[in-house]
């Protein structure tokens, strides 16, 4: 699934766990972190290993930065810090400054029209893109891909899960929210032949314009839960009234969502190098937990994956 085809309201962003620098890249603001100095990414240090900065193509060791696209705001992958202001958040910005600080260069985000950010690479503007990006064969034509989380679809429910849903089978016979022309009610309606099969009455699915709607139904009690991305999902639980209005349902047998795709870091094909050390420095914080410490930081942590695949793509 693609995650940025139904794409949340904005949700108030997280203040900054680590310092910032701004400077001019092509009229636009670049924002990230220098690689001197101590880096600290979700309480995590993080230092920089001279064998994978050896492993960056000369272009870019010279350069001391890769430059990064990515569409903001899409919490919690990428978020403004403040509304006006263009310092950054997220989990996409934070894995990037994560990886600067291991790679020992200085991963500088620009803020670019999704639909753009292809583009955009092969034309040369960028190196890479950071931006909550499903892996596909289609786009793998053009850019590669290094996987660093997947994700699908998730369950919202009431704090404290009243209604003791845990799987999409728990939504049968009974009210369940949905924003209109997502992949979600696709989800919901493809799964209404399961609830017959179980001899369970069909789900009762209540579409609303947008994912706010959705749950302001749950907040009242006029459905039992939320169908939304699973990023999406894990934010507002942990975000709305500071992580006491609502929590996310864990399905032990999609720990990704349903119909999880991955996510990757695209990177243009003329820097293959950059690709393998990207690759590598990720493994790298996968391995120490810092990649995880990220992902729990937005309330995601079950969309993180134990191996950091390249051109990972399930379609």
């Amino acid at each position: 699934m693609n995650a940025r085809i139904a794409r949340p309201a904005a949700a108030a962003a997280l203040a900054a766990a680590v310092l910032v620098s701004v400077s001019g890249c092509g009229g636009e603001a670049a924002v990230g972190t220098a690689p001197a100095g101590k880096v600290v990414v979700a309480g995590v240090e993080v230092v920089k290993d001279p064998k994978l900065h050896d492993l960056l193509p000369e272009k870019i060791r010279k350069a001391g930065e890769v430059r990064v696209a990515t569409d903001v705001p899409y919490p919690p992958f990428e978020m403004f810090v403040k509304e006006g202001e263009p310092t950054l958040t997220g989990l996409d910005y934070d894995l990037g400054q994560a990886l600067g600080a291991k790679l020992g260069v200085r991963f500088a985000f620009t803020p670019q029209k999704f639909d753009g950010i292809v583009p955009a690479i092969q034309a040369g503007k960028f190196d890479v893109a950071m931006s909550a990006i499903t892996d596909n064969k289609e786009r793998q034509k053009v850019v590669d891909f290094v996987d660093y989380s997947q994700s699908g679809s998730g369950i919202l429910v009431a704090e404290g899960n009243p209604s003791n849903v845990t799987t999409l089978d728990d939504l049968c016979g009974r009210k369940v929210a949905v924003q209109t022309a997502t992949n979600q009610l696709d989800l919901l309606k493809t799964h209404q032949a399961a609830c017959s099969t179980a001899g369970k009455g069909k789900i009762d699915i209540q579409t609303y314009p947008k994912d706010s709607d959705a749950q302001l139904a749950l907040r009242s009690g006029k459905v039992v839960a939320q169908v939304l991305t699973k990023p999406a999902a894990g934010w507002v639980a942990k975000t709305a009234d500071d992580g006491k209005a609502f929590d996310l349902a864990e399905d032990p047998a999609a720990p990704g969502g349903y119909n999880a795709s991955p996510n990757g870091i695209a990177v243009t094909k003329d820097l293959p190098q950059l690709t393998d050390a990207i690759q590598k420095a990720l493994q790298a914080l996968i391995d120490d937990g810092t990649a995880a410490a990220i992902y729990g930081t937005y309330g995601v942590a079950s969309i993180g994956i134990k191996e950091a695949t390249k051109n990972a793509a399930v379609d």
